[in-house]
């Protein structure tokens, strides 16, 4: 499951990524996707009330399988594994800072969002043949690998963790729920993250283990801007899950 260990973490040829199990047979017409981009960076309770409510149109098929692509305002999250000692500050004094702290209902520990990166939340239901939570979080994987590759940055994934990693550290995190194989919560991809909150953490929980973002990996060069972190990720996504994207509108 895991890339080996590289020197760097510039593209070198890497093997195309390929096509993992439970996708389905290429015979098959894509599944319709809608993406819903939000150009301002928004609250991480409004965005979880707003997955909530598509959860419930996906499951009752109101609406096809849809994907928000956002920043969040600056926020630190505690998902169901988290523990407070992965907090380097109190909350009152990150709020004190501009950096709210809440409870997530995703999977996984403590980690920071805000603006400068990006943040995917599928709203997808998984189909007979994709129905593997384990599967699904690879595939995932996979994304945020192929999008890294865009930029000539080679990511991969590490056994019994998930996420992106590359020689600099974590670029990538996964958080995720199923509710009745439609799945909500998602990935947080690192670009050019500010202010960096990930120093008043322990990311994920792992104590030691570094988180990197495009910038960091590609100076002196100037990262990437966002619109073009989120086509690369878009083009990416609906490869690995075999979707089309008919909609694409700003929230």
């Amino acid at each position: 499951m895991m890339k080996p260990d590289q020197k760097t973490s510039r593209k070198q040829n890497p093997r195309r990524p390929g096509n993992d199990s439970g996708a389905p047979e290429k015979s098959i017409p894509p599944w319709p996707l809608d993406v819903r981009i939000y150009a301002e960076p928004i609250d991480y309770d409004e965005a979880t009330e707003v997955q909530q409510t598509l959860v419930t149109q996906r499951l009752a098929d109101a609406i096809p399988d849809t994907m928000l692509l956002l920043e969040h305002k600056p926020v630190i999250t505690l998902g169901v594994s988290a523990r407070q000692e992965n907090l380097v500050l109190s909350s009152e004094k990150l709020c004190a800072l501009g950096i709210d702290v809440v409870q997530s209902a995703r999977g996984g520990d403590v980690t920071y969002h805000g603006p400068g990166q990006l943040v995917a939340y599928p709203i997808v239901k998984l189909r007979p043949r994709e129905r593997d939570v384990r599967n699904y979080v690879r595939r995932l994987e996979e994304t945020a690998i192929r999008t890294a590759a865009t930029f000539e940055v080679t990511a991969w994934r590490r056994p019994g963790m998930t996420g992106a990693w590359t020689a600099a550290g974590k670029l990538a995190a996964i958080g995720v729920r199923v509710r009745r194989w439609v799945t909500f919560h998602g990935v947080s991809f690192n670009i050019n993250p500010v202010p960096d909150g990930f120093q008043f953490i322990v990311p994920c929980g792992l104590a030691g283990e570094p988180v990197t973002s495009l910038r960091d990996i590609l100076a002196p060069a100037a990262p990437p801007p966002a619109d073009a972190v989120r086509n690369a990720w878009l083009q990416a996504f609906t490869d690995v899950f075999h979707r089309r994207c008919v909609s694409c509108s700003n929230a």
